[in-house]
């Protein structure tokens, strides 16, 4: 049995509208906990977010 429970943010329906509101302000405070550029204030779709998310939680050594 395939586990489809993650999907590729790349294969999202919804992945080229702008990110949310929540994806935001996590990428905000991961960004100050990475020491990272904060990506929030640019134009990012969801995809895009989500993906900027693990990267900066591996960056800021956050477990999944």
């Amino acid at each position: 049995m395939t586990d489809n429970t993650e999907k590729d943010p790349q294969d999202w329906v919804s992945g080229d509208d702008p990110m949310t509101g929540a994806q935001a302000s996590y990428l905000k405070t991961l960004s100050e906990q990475a020491h990272a550029p904060d990506p929030s204030e640019r134009k990012v779709t969801k995809a895009e977010a989500s993906e900027l998310i693990d990267h900066l939680r591996a960056q800021a050594g956050i477990d999944n």
